[in-house]
Order: structure tokens, then sequence, then C-alpha cells
């Protein structure tokens, strides 16, 4: 067995508004005068160390436990799953 680190980002789909994001982009990059700044989303990313005979495996076990443990909306959420080599 391997140990594998496997990074869960969560963010919000693109048609969901994300209030965190455009206040970070209007209340201090544009306020900084970065107008080369367009749009800021703000997301989560949990990490998990995990044991699995290979990546995929590891990564459909993570993947699983997000689903099953409703730790993220998908009406409202994707996720992107990456995953190293510890």
């Amino acid at each position: 067995m391997s140990t594998y680190v496997v990074h869960v980002i969560i963010e919000n789909k693109p048609n969901i508004s994300d209030p965190e994001g455009d206040t970070i982009l209007n209340d201090l990059v544009l306020k900084s005068k970065n107008y080369s700044i367009k749009k800021i989303r703000v997301g989560k990313i949990l990490k998990f160390t995990i044991e699995a005979t290979d990546k995929k495996k590891a990564e459909k076990t993570v993947e699983n436990i997000c689903q099953e443990l409703r730790i993220f909306n998908p009406l409202v959420s994707n996720i992107v799953i990456e995953t190293k080599t510890n």
C-alpha cells in the first residue's frame, strides 16, 4: 500500500454567485489599483491522507466519502480532486 495526499477543492459552480470572491475583488484588489484582475472565486481545500493500493482507489474512496457524508452540496458546488504520492 502507498500513502497518498488527496486534495478536494470545493467551489461554487460558475453560475452560482460568490459574494466572498466579489468582496475580495471589489474591496481589496481593485481598491489597490490592480485592474488587471477581473474575477476572484473563493473555495475550500480539504486534504486527506489515505493509504490505498493505487491513486485511482485513493481518489475514489475520498470522492465517495465526500458524496456520502454530504461534505459539499452538489447542487451549488463542484469538486476537483488532485492527488499526490506522499
